[in-house]
């Protein structure tokens, strides 16, 4: 199944189950409540991410060929941080560059995102894969400066942004992919490829990662997992490329479709 977030006529915000004529069919509340569609099928408007998640947690570090180009040495452990649920962005609405707490060096981050379809704890590994609902496409926006320089040694104050958590287009279920352990992922910036790698390269996999971060811990119903980041972030690059006013970063993985996102200035006080 895919699931999609959309606006009816009317203008109010609906979860929908897409069909295959490119229609869809409404929800009465997000899909880890009910998958059940109710209501005529209807033509939907522009996609909005497609869960508002309780929960949004980040692992750090999580692909090898993105570890050595940071210089960083692999864990016994995964090592998480948390985004908040007001990070999210809609596709194709713009990632805002924050002036006022100002960020000179934000960067992308393309990834896979999971997302928990019922609440767990005390997952195993064995377990891990019936507790997802299914995957979208992520962009875990970072401010280097604020992660690597002010933070005070912690990376949530550079990942928490307003914007900075891009979700989208659809929310897939297993059974469409071909093999979530082994997806392509892409991302374009301004039409060149400045990541391209695949979900073998994780270090630790899914089942692992779930299993860790629900241990002794709940984890809610609709939490997502932002699953890393493979090489070729801005920061890596000689010299360093930082998201500017005008650019568009286009992030593709294999049978989730583009989550596409322009670049803009932040207006302080302006809504999201």
């Amino acid at each position: 199944m895919r699931f999609i977030r959309t606006r009816q006529a009317d203008g109010a915000a609906v979860h929908a189950v897409l069909l295959s004529d490119g229609r869809a069919r409404a929800l009465p509340g997000p899909p880890w409540e009910s998958r059940e569609a109710v209501g005529e099928a209807f033509v939907p408007g522009p996609r909005l991410a497609p869960v508002l998640p309780p929960v949004i947690i980040g692992i750090a570090q999580n692909y090898r060929a993105h570890a050595a180009e940071m210089g960083g040495e692999l864990g016994e452990h995964p090592v998480y941080f948390m985004k908040l649920p007001t990070n999210v962005q809609d596709p194709d609405e713009p990632i805002r560059l924050p002036r006022a707490l100002r960020s000179d060096k934000v960067d992308y981050e393309g990834e896979l995102a999971v997302v928990l379809g019922r609440t767990c704890r005390d997952v195993s590994p064995e377990e891990a894969m019936d507790a997802v609902l299914g995957f979208c496409i992520a962009n875990d926006v970072t401010a280097r400066d604020w992660q690597k320089e002010w933070g005070g040694g912690q990376f949530c104050r550079g990942k928490s942004f307003d914007t900075f958590c891009p979700l989208g287009p659809e929310l897939v279920t297993l059974d469409e992919l071909r093999n979530p352990f082994a997806l392509d992922l892409t991302t374009r910036l301004n039409g060149e490829v400045v990541q391209a790698s695949s979900t073998d390269d994780l270090i630790f996999d899914i089942p692992t990662l779930i299993a860790f971060l629900s241990g002794s811990t709940t984890l809610p119903a609709g939490t997502v997992i932002l699953t890393g980041t493979p090489s070729g972030v801005g920061m890596a690059r000689t010299p360093p490329r930082y998201l500017r006013a005008g650019d568009v970063v286009e992030i593709e993985i294999e049978g989730l479709g583009r989550l596409r996102n322009p670049v803009v200035e932040e207006c302080a006080g302006a809504p999201v």
